[in-house]
């Protein structure tokens, strides 16, 4: 219960960073700004309910290819982050959220990863994909107040570190993807002859780690990437 109840801590504390850094882009550029943030804080909610009901009704529960994790959570998510961040790239709201917020809050990734350690103690992910294996996204979150005090505080570093920062951070979580993937249809490259990964990760709250924590670090890394380059 407690790993599971940490799952779902860290997917409510990054909802609140959400809303929190939506509600300062909207009080600075939106004429509509009670409208707007309904909107915001209603999407945010009805996202976690789709997560929910989708791995409750046991859909998930396979690993038939195509993955259907990744049909229901990843590909929407990864559409809707490009489509919108594209469409907004001009607009006044992206630089009223302070860019080092955008990658202090990068940190959570740590805490993501030490939930993924437990989990492998609970049998419910393969040593693998987590910082024992070949996962180092631990390691790239603990760089983010590193950076923003090189960057922000001290001026040591220039802005274009931080893009190239942001393109190793998107590297490592598609070396991630890469690892759950691989762990699950070629486990033959890992010396495994069947899914290294038990059908329990496809179930309510682990599941928030593909419909919710993953593409929350995605997003940020190219909202932090819009900010940057507009403003050269």
């Amino acid at each position: 219960m407690g790993l599971k109840l940490g799952y779902i801590g860290l997917t409510l504390v990054a909802v609140v960073f959400l809303v929190w850094i939506g509600k300062k882009a909207i009080e600075r550029s939106s004429l509509n700004k009670n409208k707007n943030l309904i909107i915001l804080v209603l999407s945010l909610l009805l996202w976690q309910l789709f997560i929910v009901v989708i791995s409750s009704s046991g859909i998930l529960k396979t690993y038939d290819f195509p993955p259907r994790f990744a049909l229901f959570f990843i590909v929407p998510s990864f559409i809707f982050t490009g489509t919108f961040l594209y469409r907004n790239r001009n607009k006044n709201w992206i630089h009223s959220i302070p860019e080092h917020w955008v990658i202090n809050f990068q940190s959570f990734r740590v805490l993501v990863e030490t939930l993924f350690v437990f989990s492998v103690a609970k049998g419910i992910l393969h040593p693998l994909v987590t910082i024992e294996g070949y996962n180092f996204d631990m390691i790239f979150a603990f760089t983010a107040p590193v950076l923003t005090f090189l960057v922000y505080s001290k001026k040591i570093l220039g802005r274009k570190t931080v893009l190239y920062w942001n393109y190793l951070g998107l590297a490592i979580i598609a070396s991630i993807i890469f690892l759950f993937m691989s762990s699950i249809y070629k486990p033959e490259l890992w010396g495994e002859n069947a899914p290294m990964l038990p059908t329990d990760m496809l179930t309510y709250p682990y599941v928030l780690i593909a419909g919710f924590l993953m593409p929350t670090a995605v997003f940020l890394h190219v909202l932090s990437i819009v900010q940057i380059r507009k403003f050269k």
